[in-house]
């Protein structure tokens, strides 16, 4: 007789131009299993590949959660798809599964074993559905980002003209450059 899962899980480790994705269930005797692997390009057609992918290893009738780790920017165009297609998304930050992962029996760090991590840690631990931020919320985070950047770029060039200025032979026409950039920056 089978058991009744409680829990199904897809445990997905993001990176720039992949998904690397494992399967895993919890039964009703909390047996946790990590069954299938499988790589998807981090793209809109490989999300879709994935969704079917998924559909073919699952029982539609038992919870499923995507889980993944917030990883930059590469997460969000998955996790925006999975949420406007109805599915139960949870983004953990990565110092969670890192700490997570120390306590399992895995030697090496591979994208596999990260992604299992991320599937068993998703199978023990309650999570949180993740809920796309308002547009004024996402506006505001690119144009905080904009500004640290600007803000690191200026010290950068404050920290050059600082430099030309006390060096030996200052070039008058370095100097100049670089104040116009500051100004402009």
């Amino acid at each position: 007789m089978t058991k009744r899962l409680l829990k199904q899980v897809v445990g997905i480790d993001v990176a720039h131009k992949e998904l690397v994705v494992s399967l895993g269930n919890m039964d009703e005797e909390a047996r946790t299993n990590i069954y299938a692997y499988k790589t998807f390009f981090n793209t809109e057609k490989g999300f879709m590949a994935l969704i079917l992918w998924v559909k073919k290893q699952t029982i539609e009738s038992s919870p499923l959660t995507y889980v993944m780790e917030a990883t930059g920017v590469y997460h969000e165009a998955l996790a925006y798809f999975l949420s406007e297609n109805d599915y139960f998304v949870s983004i953990v930050m990565p110092n969670k599964i890192t700490n997570f992962f120390r306590t399992l029996e895995i030697k090496t760090v591979t994208d596999k074993s990260m992604s299992e991590a991320i599937a068993w840690f998703g199978l023990e631990k309650k999570l949180d559905s993740w809920v796309q931020p308002k547009k004024v919320f996402r506006e505001l985070r690119q144009i905080t980002r904009e500004r640290d950047q600007l803000i690191t770029e200026r010290t950068m060039l404050k920290n050059q003209l600082h430099a030309e200025e006390v060096e030996a032979h200052p070039s008058k026409m370095t100097i100049s450059r670089i104040k116009f950039r500051i100004k402009v920056n």
